[in-house]
């Protein structure tokens, strides 16, 4: 679906090449160190599926990653942001996942994705007319970040603008065209950018300012963006962030369902992690699962952030859990 890693708190100087910020937060060098000790009971040995679920965060590692419009302060007239808000309004977090299904499995276009995604929801109702004008909509090197650019084009056309999609590419790329006016519009995720706009500000070892919870972050990014000449539209119930999955024969066979049940059921010898080589060390990936939910894998199997190798290993077996992304496409319910 993408080229990029997740935010983590703490990692903002690591940027990956889709100019989004290292997946699993930091805490040391990248290397590949053996999972903390003390995984001595039996565990839960991988169980191989060609269906994969997310289990719940029930504890709140990962930071409130939810997708949100960032615009140029001179183009965010009321009009054009409940527009955008519109679009905010009409996703969540399954919608964005079959979304990205559409375009990564199903192999359509962004556009057309979008176009259908729309029509079923209804998503021009009720747009108010706006003062029109040219509005070109940014959009990143991924697909999930153009199709939603699409649909941000979808509804600022409804409210009466002349609007094109362009991909830029990285954030290193696309926010100083944001805050210049060179784009006006640019679907974000909300701790990732507030983070990014925080180290901007104030160097790569600035206390971070996003969080768990969705209402700290989108107040972190909104002050940080008056400075920079952003306005940020409503954050959608949709999330793009770090989680942890299992096959669903997995969470069948050993009855879990939250990040606390495989801690509780599963931490032992024969549980097998995989994500990143920097994973064990990462806040918001190994490092923060035994902080937070004392969950102590047998071994970690190092492969990739989210991508491919990482989701083989768990449909063939060769891990019980791994690193994914919250809105992936092989989450797709059917």
């Amino acid at each position: 679906m993408r080229a990029r890693t997740r935010l983590a708190v703490g990692a903002v100087g690591a940027l990956a090449a889709a100019g989004l910020l290292t997946g699993c937060g930091d805490a040391g060098s990248s290397g590949t160190d053996a999972p903390q000790q003390g995984a001595s009971g039996a565990g839960c040995a991988p169980v191989a599926g060609d269906k994969l679920v997310a289990l719940d965060d029930d504890k709140k590692l990962q930071n409130t990653d939810n997708i949100i419009p960032a615009v140029n302060a001179d183009a965010a007239n009321p009009q054009l942001l409940a527009a955008l808000d519109k679009v905010s309004a009409t996703l969540d977090t399954p919608k964005l996942i079959a979304l990205n299904k559409a375009v990564d499995v199903d192999r359509k276009s962004p556009e057309v994705a979008a176009t259908e995604f729309a029509t079923a929801n209804n998503l021009t109702a009720g747009i108010a007319k706006g003062p029109g004008g040219p509005v070109t909509v940014g959009a990143a090197n991924f697909s999930e970040s153009q199709t939603l650019a699409e649909l941000y084009k979808i509804a600022l056309t409804a409210a009466g603008y002349q609007v094109k999609v362009q991909q830029i590419g990285s954030r290193e790329l696309y926010e100083p065209a944001l805050e210049k006016g060179e784009i006006q519009v640019v679907p974000e995720y909300a701790a990732t950018m507030a983070e990014f706009l925080n180290t901007k500000a104030n160097g790569q070892n600035a206390q971070p300012v996003s969080s768990p919870e969705l209402d700290k972050t989108v107040t972190a990014l909104k002050a940080a963006g008056d400075k920079a000449g952003l306005v940020f539209g409503a954050p959608s119930a949709a999330q793009d962030q770090n989680a942890f999955a299992v096959t669903t024969a997995f969470a069948d066979k050993y009855g879990v369902r939250t990040l606390s049940d495989l801690a509780a059921k599963c931490s032992g010898q024969a549980t097998v992690l995989a994500g990143p080589p920097e994973c064990p060390q990462r806040p918001k990936c190994q490092a923060g699962l035994v902080e937070v939910y004392d969950f102590k894998a047998g071994s970690f199997s190092s492969l990739d952030a989210g991508g491919p190798q990482t989701k083989n290993a768990l449909k063939t077996g060769a891990a019980s859990v791994g690193l994914v992304f919250s809105s992936d496409a092989a989450l797709a319910a059917g």
